[in-house]
């Protein structure tokens, strides 16, 4: 302080101010540019404070290098020649998509005359048989939560059961308002929530999240005064955080994890936060490699810098909360951890409940007022709902509750058990296969791997995919993931030799990998232009809807 007042004292204020007199437009301009290069460089010594010098000039070159690219672009010659290998690319996408199938009609318009019963069910049952993974036989990594033939039945009758009801209208269903409440209560009791802790049911883990993120801006801005709230989230965080920022028009910063545990830098979210910074997160456990951040530094850091702190547990849901009791190291992810304001947990992934049920819990029932929508000056009358939607299915909850209660705490145990021993296994087994090395330190049900060259980890996948295996391929690093389920379990030791076959195809002849996921996924995560990769991306959505 003592530096910085003698040199304030230094400068000849009185000769500014004369300057400025006899040319203020001049000062003005020199003013603003000042003020440009002040705040950038606050913004590149903020960047360098958390992903260090080189790292941050990295970043640097890809956004010089993307900007150059898309100059490139919109040149005339070259811009059409990108085209239409984007639409070329966007065109194979559909045509692989949308594939005629023999004798299968297409009904692009409401038929004239209503269909019978059984020629429906037959269409339907055809499609349904449409060849794809094989994941009854656990062929897919996640995808599909299976609890059992047995608990499928029930909650198929709870679904029809339920088919017609309608959370927005309790009045109308107090029986489902009931079983909606009580959903949120048990899973409430399995994070340790006591009597003040909350929560609402979402249509899955994105809108939970995205509801936490909304929560907390609102927070921010009534409680705070932050108007130009950013948030604060590993990069190994679900895209669901970016998704809410966006949709929210907030900042996000993504903070590195260390190389070899894959948990977030703990000095670089400390240094990232600032004072607009509304909330920080950590998984239990990550989608990518299924590790977990250190939650209880994370809480503490939340506490000292005054900020909400969001658990996102949608995957680890029903296997972290018995990982101790199932005699496995036990991962505190819950309301016992000082400083946790928001969690958000599935329950249509390991608690086996129907697509289209999650729940996102608070820590009080002021932060989840802060995620309510209401208005008193609608014309229709005072409108409130918890959520995104209005209207919403009561089946799914029905489907949820008639899961929970038919599996019991016991059961949940048990496939924790039967589920973790089955990562481990695997985990084991990959760990033995002296080209490939797991990435990460998993604590849940996923394990994710990497190759050493000259074996390239795509050109795994791909004779994987040639086994029947669907598995997940990451970037930053490159790798794959299994997501075990109940499904994964009885096949592990045919998974394990499957991936040996195919690391030693690849090793016998790796330039014959070089086409294929390898070329689609090297180029993904080297081009510098993003934008190219978001158009390949939106097509993809696009032939989605191709009918």
């Amino acid at each position: 302080m003592t530096q910085v007042m003698s040199t304030l004292a230094k400068i000849d204020w009185q000769g500014m101010v004369v300057y400025t007199a006899k040319n203020p437009k001049q000062a003005f301009i020199n003013a603003a540019i000042a003020y440009v290069v002040f705040r950038q460089t606050l913004k590149t010594a903020k960047k360098v404070s958390i992903y260090g010098l080189r790292s941050t000039l990295s970043l640097l070159w890809k956004q010089i290098a993307g900007a150059i690219v898309r100059h490139v672009r919109r040149a005339p010659g070259t811009g059409v020649v990108v085209q239409r290998n984007i639409s070329k690319i966007v065109k194979d996408i559909e045509d692989s998509m949308n594939v005629a199938v023999p004798g299968e009609s297409k009904y692009l318009t409401v038929p004239e005359q209503g269909m019978s019963d059984d020629e429906i069910l037959a269409i339907l049952k055809r499609r349904q048989n449409e060849a794809g993974i094989d994941w009854k036989n656990g062929r897919a990594s996640g995808a599909v939560y299976h609890g059992g033939e047995e608990l499928v039945r029930l909650t198929n009758e709870a679904y029809a059961m339920y088919n017609l009801t309608n959370p927005l209208h309790p009045g109308v269903f107090p029986g489902l308002r009931r079983i909606e409440a009580e959903v949120v209560r048990m899973v409430l009791d399995l994070y340790n929530g006591d009597a003040e802790c909350c929560g609402t049911t979402t249509s899955g883990g994105t809108e939970s999240i995205i509801m936490a993120v909304r929560s907390h801006v609102v927070w921010g801005r009534e409680v705070r005064g932050i108007n130009n709230a950013n948030i604060v989230v590993p990069v190994t965080a679900h895209a669901a955080f970016d998704k809410a920022a966006e949709y929210f028009g907030i900042g996000i910063t993504h903070i590195p994890v260390d190389p070899h545990t894959q948990k977030v830098d703990l000095n670089a979210m400390r240094r990232a936060i600032d004072s607009d910074t509304i909330l920080i997160v950590g998984s239990s456990a990550t989608f990518p490699h299924g590790v977990a951040d250190d939650l209880a530094a994370l809480g503490q850091m939340a506490i000292k810098y005054k900020v909400g702190f969001h658990i996102d547990s949608c995957l680890g849901s029903f296997i972290m909360p018995f990982l101790k009791e199932a005699g496995f190291p036990e991962v505190v992810c819950d309301f016992r951890l000082p400083g946790v304001t928001s969690i958000s947990c599935d329950t249509h992934k390991y608690g086996f409940a129907p697509k289209g049920t999650s729940v996102v819990m608070y820590r009080n029932k002021q932060m989840r007022h802060y995620q309510y929508f209401t208005i008193s000056t609608w014309p229709g009358g005072i409108y409130a709902s918890p959520t995104i939607a209005g209207s919403r299915s009561g089946a799914v909850i029905a489907g949820c509750w008639a899961a929970m209660t038919k599996m019991g705490r016991n059961g949940y145990l048990q496939q924790c058990k039967d589920i973790v021993n089955c990562r481990i296994e695997i985990q084991k087994g990959i760990e033995q296969i002296p080209e490939l090395y797991v990435v990460g330190e998993p604590s849940s049900t996923v394990v994710a791997f990497s190759s050493h060259e000259p074996v390239g980890i795509f050109g795994v996948m791909d004779e994987m995919k040639n086994h029947g295996w669907d598995l997940s391929p990451l970037q930053y690093p490159t790798a794959l993931h299994l997501a075990c389920t109940r499904l994964t379990v009885p096949v592990a030791g045919e998974f394990l030799r499957d991936l040996s076959d195919s690391v030693a195809q690849v090793k016998a002849s790796p330039e014959s990998y070089h086409k294929g996921s390898q070329a689609i996924y090297g180029f993904a995560s080297t081009v510098p232009d993003t934008t190219i990769i978001d158009e390949v991306a939106q097509g993809f959505i696009d032939a989605l809807y191709a009918a």
